[in-house]
């Protein structure tokens, strides 16, 4: 049983982007693992493992354009199903 089941992973587009600002809304105010949020300015990848991503989404689409969304349940894909 994994603590956090979703694999959550998108890319961010604005402008005045901080990868910085972002792991530190992440560590304070969203449950998860494995974050991984690196860019620039301009394009930030996410990678992030939760059981809210929909609170993911929504943070991100706060910061710019969201887009190249994929949200897989890694318990599935564990039991040997489609994520």
């Amino acid at each position: 049983m994994l603590e956090f089941k979703f694999d959550t992973q998108l890319l961010i587009e604005g402008k005045g982007l901080d990868e910085d600002v972002i792991n530190d809304y992440f560590t304070q105010n969203l449950k998860g693992d494995c974050l991984l949020a690196v860019g620039d300015e301009d394009l930030i990848k996410i990678h992030f493992h939760t059981n809210e991503p929909w609170k993911v989404l929504e943070y991100c689409a706060s910061l710019g354009e969201i887009y190249d969304i994929v949200v897989e349940n890694m318990e599935r894909q564990e039991n040997g199903l489609q994520g």
